[in-house]
């Protein structure tokens, strides 16, 4: 018995030496020890400051205002968008900023479960189907993953409806949208998207980690509802204020 304690000590610490060698070993935020794996290097301290945003936005595309009073924003106003809505849980920025980057940019697809547990609180339209915006072939092999199927997944087993993994594609090479414009967001993504199959009649959630200025998730509802579906709900981790 004592023998089989000493191997388990050691593979223990061999185990916990491996992991704290692949992730820093102070939280990004306060500098404290990670406490908790499914978070970290985010310790459970910073990760409880995490919140859903319950303040004044547009009702469609969820752009947050500084006024209660307000309830469509300008650009939504000008041109209804494509989507009926964005549903996002937070604003990017803070902890939730920081949870997404870590996930997105740093390979901890790990973080994909409590992140999108966060989403599980939303209230969530009904729907026949959950899209993810897709990433190109190129960009999925470069990152290993695509963080919005990731959590799609978690949606949709939740609620029970079929997950379309191979329906929409993004088909064209385009520059990093950060630093663009919400003009040239917008033409950086012209005919990026096409959609294989037949979404007649259907309603669609389609999640993305983190809605900026709305193009992506504009250009992607363009050529579902082109597809035939009947209306788009967006379900996004954070939304961005304005650029």
């Amino acid at each position: 018995m004592r023998k089989m304690w000493k191997v388990f000590t050691r593979h223990h610490a061999l185990i916990s030496r491996f992991i704290n060698g692949l992730y820093p070993s102070q939280c990004p935020i306060c500098g404290n020890l990670p406490d908790v794996f499914a978070y970290a290097p985010i310790c459970s301290s910073c990760w409880s400051q995490i919140k859903r945003y319950t303040g004044p936005s547009c009702s469609i595309c969820a752009l947050p205002f500084s006024s209660e009073y307000s309830r469509t924003c300008g650009n939504c106003l000008k041109k209804r968008p494509p989507f009926s809505q964005v549903i996002p849980f937070g604003l990017y920025e803070g902890v939730l900023a920081e949870a997404i980057s870590l996930f997105k940019f740093h390979g901890l697809r790990r973080l994909s479960q409590p992140l999108g547990r966060w989403l599980l609180d939303l209230d969530i339209p009904h729907s026949d189907a959950v899209v993810p915006v897709p990433l190109t072939p190129k960009g999925l092999r470069q990152r290993g993953f695509n963080q919005s199927l990731l959590i799609a997944k978690i949606i949709a087993k939740k609620i029970g409806k079929p997950l379309f993994m191979d329906t929409l594609f993004k088909v064209k090479e385009t520059p990093p949208q950060i630093g663009l414009s919400a003009r040239d967001r917008q033409s950086n993504l012209k005919k990026a998207f096409k959609i294989t199959g037949d979404l007649k009649d259907k309603s669609i959630l389609l999640i993305d980690d983190v809605v900026t200025t709305g193009a992506t998730v504009t250009e992607c509802s363009k050529v579902l509802l082109k597809a035939g579906a009947k209306n788009i709900s967006v379900i996004t981790l954070a939304r961005a204020g304005m650029i």
